[in-house]
């Protein structure tokens, strides 16, 4: 195990060769980001809480690690930015705390560099969650025969779905702040969690990142739609940010997005 922690900004670039070590990721807390970690075989992992949001999603994954004995916490979200670890290590603040985690003297409060000090004597958990398939597919809007993308995260995006229509799981923010990580397609429309909008409003800056590509960009209330489910975006998801393209195709703030979509043309 290294005397530092591993710093990476999105979970998915997590791999066995971080087996045993402590991660602070600026992913979020959900069950798909936990599956990672734990088939990377960390030892103990840090996830911002991305708001909580709709059924406790943003930490589902955190909780469901101490089943399988690892340590898990996520951070405040409005205490750093998501998709940036450096800041979260920076900055942190410990909000939910898995029994495994507890254990080992972390608290809700503590700051994260505190919470990693404490980790260091975790366990190595021997069990791993099982893979979460995320979804990927295609779903027609039949009252305006719209073909839409669904899904769960946004690394699942594929340059072939430029000019679709794309909703993801993932939250709004640029993954380490890099505009060339908004999304892997030029798509028509995306849409992202606002993973509670935190300071700066980096849950939300893929969505100018997205205007300088011309794609219409909202984010959906992470009250309204579990982060990391697609189908809960489209089914309950309420916009709650917009960018400019967006605004231009009839987007609105408080307007469910199933709805924008059924006033929007099946015209590329």
């Amino acid at each position: 195990m290294s005397k530092k922690p591993i710093l990476l900004d999105s979970i998915t670039d997590a791999d066995a060769s971080y087996r045993g070590e402590i991660v602070v990721s600026g992913s979020h807390g959900g069950m798909y980001p936990a599956a990672l970690a734990s088939a990377a075989g960390l030892r103990a992992v840090l996830f911002n809480d991305a708001g909580i949001g709709l059924e406790q999603a943003g930490v589902a994954g955190v909780l469901a690690l101490a089943e399988i004995g690892m340590a898990g916490a996520a951070i405040d979200c409005h205490s750093c930015l998501i998709g940036s670890a450096q800041d979260a290590l920076d900055r942190g603040i410990i909000t939910v705390v898995n029994s495994v985690a507890a254990a080992c003297g972390v608290e809700t409060g503590m700051s994260v560099r505190k919470a990693i000090q404490a980790l260091t004597i975790a366990p190595q958990a021997d069990n791993h969650l099982p893979k979460v398939h995320e979804a990927r597919h295609e779903f027609r809007l039949e009252e305006k025969d719209l073909l839409l993308v669904l899904v769960d995260s946004a690394s699942l995006v594929i340059p072939e779905d430029e000019n679709k229509i794309v909703i993801t799981g993932s939250h709004g923010g640029l993954i380490g702040g890099n505009p060339d990580r908004a999304l892997k397609a030029i798509a028509r429309i995306a849409v992202f969690n606002d993973a509670g909008v935190i300071s700066s409003e980096v849950g939300i800056s893929r969505l100018p990142a997205l205007d300088d590509r011309g794609v219409a960009a909202v984010t959906v209330s992470h009250d309204t739609a579990r982060i990391g489910d697609a189908q809960s975006a489209l089914e309950t998801g309420i916009i709650s940010n917009l960018n400019t393209h967006a605004r231009r195709a009839g987007a609105e703030t408080g307007l469910k997005l199933k709805t924008w979509l059924n006033s929007l043309s099946n015209k590329s």
